[in-house]
């Protein structure tokens, strides 16, 4: 349930970065649904392999290289994607990967920990 409410967020999120930037295009609702399910997938999949293999940088980097990570996976999802997602170059992703960051981040602590301390009551 929690990966489900993860995705749907991360949905709202892609449309609200889309309205934004003008580099950063997706087609609609359904998309972004589907943009977010990739970018779930090769979060769980690439994601961590890319981490291994980027260590070094990521630790002289004080951890800023995740973003360049983010920004790789958007990419992919890019080309998965098609014609539906599109982002203007990597430039674009690394910004989009930040605002995405810092939406998701914020959305966790104000939005879904409230209600998830409420449930546990």
């Amino acid at each position: 349930m929690r990966w489900l409410a993860q995705i749907l967020v991360n949905s709202l999120v892609l449309i609200v970065v889309a309205g934004y930037f003008d580099s950063f295009y997706i087609e609609g609702v359904g998309a972004a649904v589907l943009t977010s399910l990739i970018i779930s997938v090769l979060n769980a999949i690439v994601k961590p392999i890319l981490i291994l293999l980027t260590l070094p940088v990521t630790v002289l980097t004080f951890g800023l290289f995740l973003f360049v990570i983010n920004a790789i996976t958007l990419m992919m999802a890019d080309s998965i994607m098609g014609s539906a997602f599109e982002i203007d170059g990597f430039g674009a992703a690394v910004m989009a990967a930040i605002f995405i960051s810092i939406l998701n981040l914020l959305i966790q602590k104000v939005v879904i920990e409230p209600l998830s301390r409420k449930d546990d009551r």
